[in-house]
Parts: C-alpha cells; sequence; structure tokens
C-alpha cells in the first residue's frame, strides 16, 4: 500500500492506495479516505500532516505482512491440554450476524434496553438465542451452553436469559414492527400480496391453562396446543406473528393480525391470500373493500368443490368447456391425450353473484360477489389416486388384521375407507360389527381427483396471475416446517406465559433471518443443506494469538456464502487479527 496525496489549489486530499492483478493487468484501488488536509492535521495531532499520513501507510503495510507472513504452530505430543481450555469455534454464525446487524436488531435492543433497569446485554443474549435456534435448536439452558461455541464468547448467564424473555415479550409488537421497517433497506419486499396461515405447537404436560389448551393438534399429539397465526409476503419472508389459546378456531384470528399489520406497517392495497380453513364468509367480507373504484383489501382464497351448492358443483365436475391458459378453443377433459395433455392445467371460471355457500343466508344479508376458478391437472388426479391408493391398501390391511376399531375419520385418515355391518342381510342385529372395504366412499371422492377451486373478488387479475398467486402459498407452509423440523420450536418446555411468547419471537426472528440468508445466496440449496453447512464450519484455534485453522470442508455452498456477504474464513489460517477484522465485517450496518 502507499500514500497518494491528491493536491489542488486551497487543500490536498490523502488516499491509501493499493495496486492489484486482475485478468486485464493491474488496478488501482483505493482502500482508504484519510480526508482533506485540515482533517489529516486534526487526526495527526500536532504532528506534520504528510508525516503523520505516511506513518499511517506504514503501520498498514507492516499489520498487512504480519497476516500474510507464514505461521507455523508448534505442538508438544507429550504435553496435555489444559483442563476446560476450548479449541474448537464455530464460525457459521458469522453469515448469520451478518444479516441480524443489517435488520439493526442491535438497535432495537439498544432501545428497548433504555426503557428498563437492567445489566444485562439484551442484544447479546437475543442474538445468541436466534443464532443458536437455527444451528443447535434445544433449550434455553443448551443455548447458554452452545453459545461458548461461537468464536465470540457470551457475557451473559442463564438467569439473564430467563429475565430478558419477559422483556422481549412485552416488546413483541415494536420487535415485529421495526424488523419490517429495518429489513426493506435489507432486501426488497412486496407488500400487495400477503399469505396468512396457523398451525398449532404442543406441550409436554397434562394441565391445560389460559394460553395452553387441549385442541386438535397438527402433529396429531394428544397434549395441549398453543396456535400461531403467521403472516407472509410475496416473496416468503415472515410479517408479522401472533399466537393465541390452542382450543380457539383459527378463523377468527386473521382480522385482528391483518388490522395490525396493515396500521403498524402502513400498507396500501393488499390480496390476502388463505386456504379453504381460513375462508370463512366474515374473513373474505373483510377482505372485500374498495374506495372510489380502487381495491383496498381483496381475497384469493381456496374453496372447496365439495362444499359448493350442487348447481355450481356440477359446473365445476362438468367435463366440458374447459381452457388452456393463453387459447381460445374449448376442450372435453373426459377425452384428452394423456401424453400430450399431462403437465396442462386447463381452467374454466365464472362470476357468482350470490353467496357461494350450502348454508342458509341470514334473511337481508348483502351477498358477496365472487369469481369462482376451477382448475384441472391430469398430473395432480394421478398424483392424488396415486395417494389414495395406498391409504386404501392400508385400510385393506386394518380390516384383514381383525384389530379395527372404530374412530374419528380425518382427511387422509385410511379408516375413512373402512365401513362396519352392524345388521345382517336378513335384517337382524349381528352379534359383532363386522369391518368393510366401503368402495362408495372411495368412488365418491374419486369424483374430484385432478380438480382444485379458488374464490376471488378481483375482477382486473387475468386467471393465469390468480392461479399463480395460489400456488405461492406452499411457502408459507414452508416456513411452518422450517420452524417446527430444523429449528424444533415443538415441544415447548417453558412455563410462563410471557416466556412461552418470547420463545416464539426468537423461532420468528430465526425463521426472518434465515429466509433472508435464503433469498440471498439465490442458488437451489435445499434447508437442511445450508443449515449443516453452516454448522459444520467449524474453526480450531490452536492456542492463544496463534490464529483459526479451518476445520470444515471448503464446497461450493461455502464459496457462495463467502463471495455473498464478503468476507472469507476459509484461508489455510486466519490470524487472530484477521478475526476481528472479520467479526467487524459482520457487524457493519
Amino acid at each position: 500500500m502507499k500514500l497518494t496525496v491528491s493536491k489542488s489549489k486551497n487543500s490536498a486530499s490523502f488516499y491509501v492506495q493499493k495496486t492489484i492483478r486482475k485478468k486485464s493487468g493491474p488496478t488501482t484501488i483505493t482502500v482508504e479516505k484519510l480526508g482533506n488536509l485540515d482533517e489529516v492535521r486534526t487526526k495527526a495531532g500536532g504532528k506534520d500532516p504528510y508525516v503523520w499520513a505516511q506513518e499511517y501507510v506504514n503501520e498498514l503495510n507492516r499489520r498487512e505482512y504480519e497476516e500474510q507472513r507464514q505461521i507455523i504452530v508448534s505442538r508438544s505430543p507429550s504435553k496435555l491440554l489444559k483442563k476446560g481450555e476450548m479449541h474448537s469455534f464455530n464460525c457459521g454464525y458469522l453469515f448469520l450476524q451478518k444479516i441480524y446487524y443489517s435488520l439493526a436488531l442491535d438497535k432495537i435492543c439498544k432501545n428497548i434496553s433504555s426503557r428498563y433497569s437492567f445489566d444485562y446485554d439484551l442484544n447479546d443474549i437475543l442474538s445468541r438465542l436466534v443464532f443458536t435456534r437455527i444451528l443447535y435448536p434445544s433449550s434455553k439452558l443448551s443455548a447458554v451452553k452452545q453459545s461458548s461455541a461461537f468464536v465470540e464468547q457470551p457475557s451473559f448467564k442463564l438467569h439473564d436469559v430467563y429475565r430478558a424473555l419477559s422483556v422481549l415479550a412485552k416488546e413483541n409488537d415494536f420487535i415485529q414492527a421495526q424488523l419490517y421497517k429495518n429489513s426493506q433497506k435489507v432486501i426488497e419486499r412486496r407488500k400487495d400480496i400477503l399469505y396468512y396461515d396457523c398451525t398449532n405447537y404442543f406441550f409436554e404436560l397434562e394441565q391445560e391453562d389460559d394460553l395452553r389448551r387441549y385442541g386438535k393438534s397438527k402433529q396429531h399429539q394428544p397434549l395441549p396446543v398453543v396456535g400461531m397465526g403467521l403472516f407472509m409476503d410475496h416473496d416468503g419472508i415472515p410479517l408479522a406473528f401472533d399466537i393465541y389459546p390452542g382450543s380457539q378456531n383459527e378463523q377468527p384470528t386473521l382480522k385482528p393480525l391483518e388490522k395490525k399489520v396493515l396500521n403498524d406497517y402502513g400498507l396500501g392495497s393488499v390480496i390476502v391470500c388463505t386456504d379453504a380453513g381460513l375462508s370463512s364468509k366474515p374473513n373474505r367480507k373483510y377482505n372485500d373493500l374498495t374506495l372510489g373504484g380502487i381495491p383496498i383489501r381483496s381475497f384469493i382464497t381456496t374453496q372447496s368443490i365439495k362444499q359448493l351448492p350442487k348447481d355450481l358443483k356440477d359446473y365445476a365436475l362438468d367435463p366440458k368447456g374447459w381452457h388452456l391458459i393463453g387459447r381460445d378453443e374449448s376442450f372435453d377433459i373426459s377425452g384428452l391425450d394423456e401424453d400430450r395433455y399431462y403437465d396442462c392445467t386447463f381452467y374454466k371460471d365464472k362470476w357468482i353473484k350470490e353467496d357461494i355457500s350450502v348454508k342458509k343466508e341470514r334473511k337481508g344479508a348483502k351477498p358477496l360477489e365472487q369469481h369462482l376458478i376451477v382448475s384441472f391437472s391430469m398430473k395432480y388426479r394421478n398424483y392424488q389416486r396415486k395417494i389414495r391408493q395406498g391409504q386404501i391398501e392400508r385400510a385393506q390391511k386394518l380390516i384383514n388384521s381383525g384389530r379395527y376399531k372404530q374412530r374419528s375419520k380425518n382427511q387422509n385418515d385410511p379408516h375413512r375407507f373402512i365401513g362396519c355391518e352392524t345388521m345382517t342381510a336378513d335384517g337382524e342385529a349381528c352379534e359383532k360389527e363386522v369391518p368393510y372395504l366401503d368402495t362408495s366412499a372411495i368412488a365418491d371422492e374419486e369424483q374430484y381427483d385432478g380438480f382444485y377451486a379458488v374464490c376471488t373478488n378481483l375482477d382486473d387479475v387475468s386467471v393465469d396471475e390468480i392461479i399463480k398467486i395460489n400456488k405461492g402459498r406452499w411457502e408459507i407452509e414452508e416456513c411452518f416446517r422450517i420452524m417446527k423440523t430444523e429449528f424444533k420450536a415443538r415441544p415447548v418446555y417453558l412455563q410462563k406465559e410471557d416466556r412461552i411468547r418470547a420463545h416464539f419471537i426468537t423461532c420468528y426472528i430465526a425463521l426472518f433471518i434465515f429466509r433472508i440468508l435464503e433469498k440471498k445466496i439465490c442458488e437451489e440449496y435445499t434447508c437442511e443443506e445450508i443449515i449443516d453447512t453452516l454448522r459444520d464450519m467449524k474453526m480450531y484455534r490452536p492456542g492463544e494469538k496463534q490464529g483459526y485453522l479451518p476445520a470444515y470442508t471448503r464446497t461450493d455452498l461455502t464459496d457462495i456464502l463467502h463471495e455473498t456477504f464478503g468476507f472469507r474464513t476459509d484461508y489455510e489460517i486466519l490470524t487472530d487479527i484477521s478475526m476481528k477484522r472479520v467479526i467487524r465485517e459482520t457487524k457493519k450496518k
């Protein structure tokens, strides 16, 4: 590196420059701008500014030489390791830390800390809870222990974590709103389409309370559960969440959280996309708002064909009158060439001016006009039949085993295809119920194979675009899968309600950061591959002031991570100074 001084008539500017070699030839780059003559004179503190600037460059060159010189690590085969001294540290968390600080979560913690009287470092606690939730998901006690596995050591104790959880619970709304606001500087967020869905998490206890209630568990666990409603944007980044008692119907949870999102986040016109379980009439009507002919709130929701009135059901299942996107001709799907149209999606649509419901409407109630779009795919039909065939075979095995017992029949449960004869052919009561394969139930279900329906109140969006938007719902299911499977957000062992809420805040932030990481990588790597790679990125530290040696395998994914985030940990050895520089880089805004 060299000192370059650019002089003008009234002043001079000082630069630290370096010559590097590229494929096109040698190029000079500016490493650091020291400032103009007055600024350098101030930094020099009485010294000659030119002398001070040259000494500064000499010191940079000395440090660079120290970092680049070969390091010989000497170890003795007869010397024991010191007890309690760690030599292996994870550096994969640094990529998560880069996103954490770019979201200004440290400033959010500083803002919160200014309103409370505690002496622990809230930012240190929250960041470690988030990083360990992604890399080493487990209990809070284990999170404290695993924090010592990072290059930077924690500054807190277990009791500080539990105290911090209560503070995080109180600041839930503030954290979510600030996180959304700050994220817009990190990644582009499309705010016109919102996806909403619910799930629940079970607890390892028998006694329910106000929040943890017995309800229908998504994991089929006979334990108290807590429900979670989650909003996600068009690109799969979480937007907001809330939790509610596990026994509560999930349909009424949409409106309160949506109102909060619209008010706190200042969103404009939105399209809310939900599945059939959340598509109640009150939810549809709430998202049917137009001002001055401009739609403010609109909806796209899955519609169960089975629950349509008879005339609409007949229309949906009629093999005639189907279309392909971009083509004018009409198709009869009963005689299609499977080889030619196997991957095609056919559709038919109509506007319905009366309510799409088999239930009786209140007298005088205003009907909700909706656009019904039905699609059909042979590929989807064959998939459904393959799944059902496996369920039929399981049902037959249950019958043949003689161990069949009647129970509630869920949507995907093979028990729904088993009937029981309670009467003989002569009309006499059977001494024992005789199970049999209910072919009529199978046939009734088969008629819906390959069909899929959505309803919307949008009138200026093409059918193709509506179908495309609805298909994006898989991302919110992926969010729930990541939290439950990769982050192990359930079962939850915390007892106090505020700490339970704080647990889900940390899971939410972890999901938020990880989804941004996925978007930044821009490559087709699975969630498991990314997390396993980050978890395996270990550094071996031979001893104090002897640097860090990478103890992981360099791969295409590690190269992409380093190139994306602008720092490298995969040199043969990193000096202590180099590692400190990397850590500083991860904390830059």
